[in-house]
């Protein structure tokens, strides 16, 4: 699944090519992929044509295109509204010229009032993603999406609050990088990535990290995820691409996750997988100790 650099890069696309825009015709081709808009495909693609894209936003692995006001729909009589995509597993949003031929998996197309002859299309494989239109709170965030925190690269994000957070839950360190209420954004790969870079095991409690503890956590956080945006994020496979249907090469530089077996970087010693959570963790047993278990004192 696309982690928060891979949606950045999409939404600097979108914002680069799409921004300012006004939609035309918009054609559902297959109503699962807008099936978070509750009234349905025909009410979707009524209230999306004509309107006017004003921005490209984002928060964690959620991108949104707030709409201006157009012939009727819900920015009209409703309010401020936006359009909602979540990528999933396999979702694409990509533009393209209006007559190249179709992607097998186009689930969605949008034209625009213009003659600039590309439109947006939402491609999606495995159709676990979507498209859905939703009021504005006064945040200027989809309702949707509104329990979702800030990401580490938000300059607003509360770093203090972070770490009261972590020591106050019983959990450890990975399940809390993925926990999308506490931090936005961080995926599998990005995890692995930062726990290595700070040296600390993915089964930490997260009740004994100290403060600064946490601050250099969130400082490889930043850190990996930036490294990653320069690069366009991580392709293993052709599903996630940006909005030109390129893939991003920060894959060539992980140091933990997908190396099974392939010597640490920093020490030599074998990277190893351990299933989590329906995943995988990837780690070095020496730089990344895990943590001890703590036996019961046998009775006296």
């Amino acid at each position: 699944m696309p982690e928060l650099p891979e949606v950045e890069v999409v939404r600097r696309g979108l914002e680069r090519w799409i921004v300012g825009r006004t939609t035309a015709e918009v054609a559902v081709l297959h109503p699962r992929a807008v099936r978070r808009h509750v009234a349905g495909a025909a009410d979707f693609a009524a209230r999306l044509s004509g309107r006017r894209v004003l921005d490209a936003r984002r928060r964690g692995k959620y991108l949104w295109l707030p709409l201006g006001d157009g012939p009727s729909g819900p920015a009209s009589d409703d309010g401020d509204w936006a359009l909602l995509a979540h990528l999933g597993m396999s979702g694409q949003l990509l533009v393209q010229p209006a007559d190249a031929p179709d992607e097998k998996h186009l689930r969605v197309r949008v034209g625009f009032q213009d003659e600039l002859h590309t439109e947006l299309r939402f491609v999606d494989q495995r159709t676990f993603g979507g498209l859905s239109l939703h009021p504005l709170t006064e945040d200027g965030v989809p309702d949707a999406v509104a329990h979702i925190a800030r990401d580490p690269l938000d300059p607003e994000f509360d770093e203090e609050g972070f770490h009261r957070a972590l020591r106050a839950r019983r959990t450890t360190v990975k399940r809390a990088l993925l926990d999308q209420s506490l931090i936005s954004g961080v995926g599998n790969i990005y995890a692995d990535e930062a726990l290595w870079r700070t040296g600390l095991h993915y089964d930490r409690p997260t009740a004994a990290l100290t403060r600064p503890r946490v601050s250099e956590l969130l400082a490889h956080v930043r850190a990996v995820m930036g490294e990653a945006l320069a690069v366009g994020g991580t392709s293993f496979d052709s599903l996630y691409v940006n909005v030109n249907g390129e893939s991003g090469y920060f894959d060539r530089s992980l140091d933990a996750y997908g190396r099974e077996d392939e010597p640490c970087r920093r020490c030599g010693t074998p990277i190893r997988r351990r299933p989590w959570m329906n995943r995988s963790s990837y780690y070095c047993p020496r730089c990344q100790r895990p943590p001890r278990v703590r036996r019961p004192l046998a009775a006296g």
